[in-house]
């Protein structure tokens, strides 16, 4: 009954705050500002055709390469950094429940603090301390990732099934040996699944902090933007999408070899 009641008490809040965020919009201003309607037509006038002389496919190509080259180191060092503090995190590995629990609640606690900062927060505070330099990039988008895919690799190992690992303890198996035949085969899948996905996040948020001034698909749509060269953007816009169902579909086929 008391979980009842804290589910009616958590909606109830949810629902309070999700008024009160209604109440602070101010409904009759006007929804879009004079010209926007104009200005939308002609973005999307510029789709047809976009820009591709070969001085600016060219230009596209080396901003698309730089954007995958930050999001495959990016990805590497989270996976590098994720795994070892997933294992923590997850409490799997610890030989007693008295230096588990506090090495996985410190575990959850860092990936949480990483992870709570925002990439693009993390670009400002690094072009401070690096400069607009390939590792500003890398880190910017490699701690809050670390900090996502550590929490969920520590989910993952946590919900395997426990009959088979049983079955493994009662065969006379090790705990190293329970994780290495049983546990991990069986949540390798899904943090595989997983870990590319953040990968298409990660050329998403590659992109995004060409804002703030690092090389890439995004510094170079930004420019367009302000020069009003819409043209230009669709064409940037296109080499994202590509990248991203690139990797989308390396994807699918890696994780179907897998399961076949």
């Amino acid at each position: 009954m008391r979980v009842l009641e804290s589910r009616r008490l958590l909606t109830l809040i949810l629902f309070a705050a999700f008024a009160w965020s209604l109440s602070g919009v101010d409904w009759l201003g006007p929804m879009v500002h004079t010209g926007g309607p104009q200005s939308l037509l002609r973005f999307i006038q510029a789709l047809f055709p976009p820009e591709l002389s070969p001085a600016f496919l060219k230009l596209t190509l080396a901003a698309s390469f730089q954007t995958l080259a930050y999001s495959v180191a990016a990805i590497t060092v989270a996976v590098l950094v994720a795994v070892p503090m997933g294992l923590l995190a997850s409490g799997v590995a610890a030989r007693s429940a008295r230096t588990g629990l506090p090495a996985a609640v410190a575990a959850r606690f860092l990936l949480g603090a990483i992870r709570s900062v925002h990439e693009l927060v993390w670009a400002v505070l690094f072009v401070y301390a690096l400069g607009l330099s390939s590792a500003t990039a890398i880190l910017a988008l490699a701690l809050p990732y670390a900090g996502i895919l550590g929490r969920i690799y520590a989910d993952l190992l946590n919900d395997v099934p426990e009959e088979p690992l049983r079955a493994l303890r009662a065969s006379g198996a090790s705990p190293f040996q329970v994780f290495l035949f049983g546990r991990l085969p069986m949540a390798f899948p899904d943090m595989l699944s997983y870990s590319f996905y953040r990968f298409e996040c990660a050329i998403r948020s590659a992109a995004i902090l060409g804002f703030v001034g690092i090389p890439g698909l995004g510094y170079q749509i930004q420019l367009s933007l302000h020069d009003i060269l819409f043209d230009q953007v669709w064409t940037l816009l296109v080499a994202l999408v590509f990248l991203v169902v690139a990797v989308d579909l390396w994807s699918t086929r890696v994780r179907r070899d897998l399961v076949s």
